[in-house]
């Protein structure tokens, strides 16, 4: 009996055994990962790599990616590392997802999901692997080959659209060529039975008395070599009051420019040549308020050298400082005219003076004769 009992514990001492140890190797093994998982846990500086969630991962390689990325700009950029810094995010993704996937889901590729999981940048400058280079380089390569793409479509939109007009149009060809047909019958039916009006008024003579008659047209006498038709045209135009814009604000610019002028000449003449402190004070109140006037009539000048069809045509802004020049030049040559008229007409009314004292003179030598002779006589 005892032996029989003594030899059923030892067997169930030997079932319990593997069994324990197994279980024990499985919670030991759990934990543990590799040094170089390890490794590329610390390089993300990560709190704790057993128990990172993928936000929190995510979380430390753009805080990473913002730091090392050659293309952030920042004084720690450096491509060595954020290369290992990618890489370890690459494998700690994988590390996760295997750990949390089921076993018949470990067969799918880590290398699509942990692409699937990077970052939208990295999507960015991938640019559908076009060119090759530097970032900034293959950045200026994938726009110009956009740009071509752009405009290749631009042409073939184009040429669909023309090939529906044509398609729409040609059904229209004999519509058209019946409504034109059509036209000209009328318009040859008007033109002869204006030619027999024509000559019927002829052979009543209605033609034989009208002004001019045999006598050559004086009607392009101002240009013998205009086009008629283009005179005509300008006739028209003119007759109903129309001029392009450009001819107007030209006008408008020299009317303004004149008036400006005369203000600022007519402002210096009246001052006295060295001014006075009032004068001074008047004189600057008439440059403010022309200064404004220019700053207006400079806007005017722009928009005219903008819709003025020749460039030999354009204008030049105004200058006060010029104009101040000018009026006090015209001032001072106004005053010198002024002056030289009043010689003149001292010199004038001396000359007549001169004259009628040589031509009273003779009359008083008469008058002193006869009377002397007069009292002789006596």
């Amino acid at each position: 009996m005892n032996c029989t009992f003594h030899l059923l514990v030892s067997r169930r001492r030997w079932y319990l055994l593997p069994r324990q140890s197994l279980l024990l190797r499985a919670l030991s093994s759990g934990p543990q990962i590799s040094r170089s998982l390890q490794e590329n846990y610390r390089l993300l500086q990560l709190p704790d790599e057993g128990h990172s969630s993928p936000a929190q991962v995510k979380e430390a390689y753009l805080r990473l990616a913002k730091l090392y990325h050659p293309d952030s700009g920042a004084p720690t950029a450096d491509a060595v590392l954020f290369a290992r810094v990618e890489e370890a995010y690459r494998a700690v993704l994988a590390h996760q997802s295997k750990i949390g996937q089921p076993d018949g889901e470990k067969e799918v590729d880590e290398e699509d999901k942990s692409r699937g999981a990077a970052l939208q940048h990295r999507h960015y400058l991938s640019y559908e692997g076009v060119g090759s280079g530097t970032p900034g380089q293959r950045e200026r390569q994938y726009r110009q080959i956009r740009v071509d793409r752009a405009s290749e479509q631009v042409l073939n939109y184009r040429q669909r659209e023309h090939e529906r007009a044509a398609a729409a149009e040609g059904a229209l060809v004999e519509r058209d060529m019946r409504q034109r047909s059509h036209k000209i019958k009328i318009t040859q039916a008007v033109e002869r039975l204006v030619e027999d009006l024509i000559q019927e008024s002829m052979a009543r003579g209605d033609f034989k008395n009208l002004s001019g008659a045999g006598k050559p047209l004086n009607k392009f006498e101002h240009n013998p070599y205009a086009d008629p038709m283009t005179h005509n045209l300008n006739r028209i135009l003119i007759d109903n009051g129309y001029q392009p814009p450009w001819v107007v604000t030209q006008r408008d610019i020299r009317e303004t420019t004149a008036k400006i002028r005369t203000k600022l000449l007519e402002g210096r003449a009246r001052l006295s040549d060295p001014m006075t402190p009032k004068d001074h004070r008047q004189w600057e109140q008439l440059c403010a308020s022309v200064e404004e006037e220019l700053i207006k009539l400079n806007k005017m000048v722009d928009n005219y050298n903008l819709i003025v069809p020749m460039l030999n045509m354009q204008m030049v802004h105004l200058s006060l400082s010029r104009e101040i020049d000018r009026a006090v030049k015209g001032a001072c040559q106004c005053r010198l005219d002024q002056q030289k008229e009043r010689e003149k007409e001292r010199e004038r009314r001396k000359e007549e003076k001169k004259t009628a004292n040589a031509i009273s003179k003779p009359k008083n030598t008469k008058q002193g004769l006869m009377s002397w002779m007069q009292s002789l006589l006596r």
